[in-house]
């Protein structure tokens, strides 16, 4: 999960570039787990064992890619409780442009799995052999002068098992059952329209930019480095924080004065933000940072905070799961 992860932070610096990255990536996983982990059982099973390995890996990799993006826990996490403000329009627009964000760069490994999933038509081929509709089975087996038998044996075709029908007869289905897997490969096109819309919307978004080229690329620059500086900052604070209770706790001391930001001032840096040119702030911490009062500056609470402990926020479920990086 860390190396698809790291392929999914790789789409979303790259864009199309990473896009291609991801589709090769997954369509070389799809070969190595075809060849090695696919066997068809060739019984009444058939059609639910093909479809399954065709769309159940591509259910995954859409899920991976929601779960593995940063942007889906900045999206959703206190969403519930902030009810009052969604009635407004423009944060609903928001809302739903990120969304889109996230599912075009979530929707390309399970694209190109479905596509390279249908080129190589395994999966397809297993399937369909075992749809058991009299109609299907007649117009599939009407390629070969053994129509009778074709239809009471063809599940057994993937396995290339003994039957009464000739191997050639049979080599006759197969061959068909791949040209129509291969000529659907919607896969394909959904992973074109998708880079083309994505390179249309980019474009659209250049054009209609209020900043310049290079201060975009400042601003991404940016975004990067103050994330990975908040994952070093935030685990060394929380190393600290520990050791001090942990010192606390064994020596029967009084703990130390450690100061941490309150659930309020969390919050404000926590959601998605959107460049404003009157403002020129690159991100919800920078605004934090610059709108701080000399005289509250950086107003921070004892690890005992100020505010209300009563109820505690659902998404600690998951940080204590500590699967999930948010």
């Amino acid at each position: 999960m860390d190396k698809f992860k790291t392929v999914l932070n790789i789409a979303n610096k790259q864009t199309n570039l990473g896009f291609g990255l991801v589709a090769v990536l997954t369509a070389g996983g799809e070969q190595i787990f075809s060849s090695v982990v696919f066997k068809c059982p060739c019984n009444g099973l058939n059609f639910l064992y093909g479809m399954v390995f065709l769309l159940v890996p591509a259910l995954a990799l859409l899920l991976m890619g929601y779960i593995l993006s940063k942007k889906t826990w900045k999206l959703f996490t206190g969403l519930c409780q902030r009810r009052a403000k969604l009635c407004r329009w423009r944060k609903l627009a928001a809302a739903g442009m990120v969304l889109c964000q996230i599912s075009t760069t979530a929707l390309v490994a399970p694209s190109s799995w479905i596509a390279v999933a249908l080129l190589n038509g395994n999966y397809y081929e297993c399937a369909m052999t075992g749809t058991n509709v009299s109609a299907y089975n007649k117009r599939l087996c009407s390629v070969t002068d053994y129509q009778a038998q074709c239809e009471k044996e063809v599940y057994r075709f993937p396995c290339r098992r003994d039957s009464s029908v000739p191997m050639s007869a049979r080599e006759d289905v197969l061959l068909s059952l791949r040209a129509q897997s291969q000529v659907r490969i919607l896969g394909w096109l959904l992973i074109s329209s998708i880079m083309l819309s994505n390179l249309l919307l980019t474009c659209v978004s250049r054009c209609t930019s209020p900043i310049s080229y290079l201060q975009l690329k400042f601003w991404r620059v940016y975004a990067q480095e103050e994330s990975d500086q908040m994952d070093a900052y935030t685990a060394k604070h929380a190393k600290e924080l520990a050791q001090r209770n942990l010192t606390s706790f064994f020596n029967q001391t009084a703990p130390v004065s450690i100061i941490t930001p309150s659930n309020k001032d969390w919050e404000k840096i926590s959601s998605l933000y959107k460049f404003n040119t009157k403002a020129h702030y690159y991100s919800t911490l920078h605004q934090y940072a610059e709108k701080v009062s000399n005289s509250a500056m950086m107003r921070m609470v004892s690890v005992r905070s100020s505010d209300a402990p009563e109820d505690n926020p659902a998404v600690l479920g998951f940080v204590d799961d500590g699967r999930i990086e948010l």
